[in-house]
């Protein structure tokens, strides 16, 4: 699994991309692709976990959607996750 941790700013384009990310997100949790994702709490950023085999896959996956690369999201960690209990 993979952790993608991003952060935020007031920038009008992240709001008005967000609907289309979240649909996108939702078809991919439907397949068992995303298992959670959401924004931090004071919504500073938001945390994705994927459940794909390698970072290629993940790579493809944030390449195939225009959120990611919208003013206002930025792409702050990604990380390895190895998860003992789901």
């Amino acid at each position: 699994m993979w952790i993608v941790e991003l952060a935020f700013t007031e920038a009008p384009e992240r709001l008005a991309a967000r609907p289309a990310h979240r649909a996108l997100l939702t078809e991919l949790h439907e397949k068992g692709v995303v298992r959670m994702s959401g924004p931090l709490a004071d919504d500073s950023g938001a945390v994705l976990v994927f459940d794909v085999p390698d970072r290629p896959e993940l790579d493809r996956l944030l390449a195939a959607d225009p959120y990611f690369t919208t003013p206002g999201v930025e792409v702050t960690r990604i990380r390895e996750w190895a998860p003992f209990l789901t």
